[in-house]
């Protein structure tokens, strides 16, 4: 032990004592790597031990806490000692880099669950539209069923084969001006049987 002689008597100098966190992590904001290092084996069996009671994954824990002190790294400035201790602000860094972590898998596991949801539901929309559609085709045919068997015949022709009004008259060998009339009573009293206000 190194000796300092006080009034002629030698005496043991007073142990150094290593610095503080708070000493370290104003030299860490500086960028001293001995500092740095010094801190992490201050702290790093702390913040593994919080980090893994909240991620509670192993690995994970490992990652988290290799991402606080990359954070600590380049965050020290930030540390203000008169808003709380050093230990303080490490293991609040660390905390919420661990929440971070857990929401994150959370919000990963609902996005797989609901896309593995929308795989196996058709949307509402669709449904919905279908069930329209159906309900109105299915007023369409009591609407055709309303009509005479002359109207009914020359209407679907038209309106459902596609063919002109000439070329109805054509098929059906009657006059084009008795299909105009067949066609304009039909779809009258379609309009009528559907409720379709004109």
């Amino acid at each position: 032990m190194p000796l300092r002689s006080i009034g002629g008597r030698s005496e043991p100098d007073p142990v150094e004592r290593p610095p503080s966190l708070e000493q370290l992590l104003t030299k860490v904001a500086r960028g001293d790597q001995k500092a740095f290092a010094a801190l992490y084996h201050r702290v790093a069996g702390s913040v593994f031990g919080l980090v893994k009671r909240v991620v509670r994954d192993p690995a994970q824990s490992e990652e988290v806490t290799q991402e606080v002190f990359v954070e600590l790294w380049r965050t020290a400035a930030r540390f203000d000692p008169d808003r709380g201790s050093a230990l303080s602000w490490v293991m609040t860094t660390a905390h919420r880099r661990a929440v971070d972590r857990v929401r994150s898998a959370q919000r990963a596991v609902e996005r797989e669950d609901m896309a593995g949801r929308r795989g196996q539901e058709r949307p509402y929309d669709e449904v919905a539209e279908q069930v329209e559609s159906r309900l109105e085709r299915e007023q369409v045919r009591h609407a055709l069923d309303s009509l005479t068997d002359l109207q009914r015949e020359a209407v679907t022709l038209a309106y459902y084969g596609g063919y002109t009004y000439r070329e109805v008259a054509e098929l059906l060998d009657v006059p084009l001006g008795t299909i105009k009339t067949r066609l304009r009573d039909g779809l009258i009293r379609m309009r009528d049987h559907l409720g379709v206000q004109t």
